[in-house]
């Protein structure tokens, strides 16, 4: 099994687009007006429209209501990351060292879900994710 990709719902799809084009990147492909994927060297971030949901199944889903997910991005300097979009995002928090070996800052997206980047900075931490 690979997993493959996450995917968030939106009441404002463009608004979500471009933060996450801005955080990643990457440009999005949109492959229907309701529905945009942003490709990344690990997964994919799906965005789908609110209306998309009745697809699958009326309420199942619903923009802007998670509160127990944070979408992660590990990059090379989370501190120049910050540097780039502090001023641009809704900041959660600077960037701080965990106690699992990674230094983490945290945004929110147009519509409340968190998003990390992190970089590994122990020796441990490094191991872990070489190769992923």
């Amino acid at each position: 099994m690979k997993f493959a990709s996450t995917r968030l719902i939106a009441s404002d799809i463009n608004s979500m687009v471009a933060f996450y084009e801005l955080v990643t990147g990457c440009r999005a492909d949109w492959l229907a007006p309701v529905f945009a994927e942003i490709v990344t060297t690990g997964a994919s971030l799906a965005i789908g429209s609110a209306e998309t949901v009745a697809l699958f199944s009326e309420g199942s889903s619903e923009p802007g209501a998670n509160r127990t997910a944070i979408l992660e991005f590990m990059v090379s300097d989370v501190d120049a990351e910050f540097a780039r979009l502090k001023d641009r995002v809704t900041v959660v928090h600077a960037p701080k060292d965990l106690p699992w070996g990674n230094r983490t800052v945290q945004f929110s997206d147009p519509e409340g879900t968190r998003v990390a980047l992190y970089t590994p900075v122990t020796d441990a931490a490094r191991r872990r994710f070489a190769g992923r």
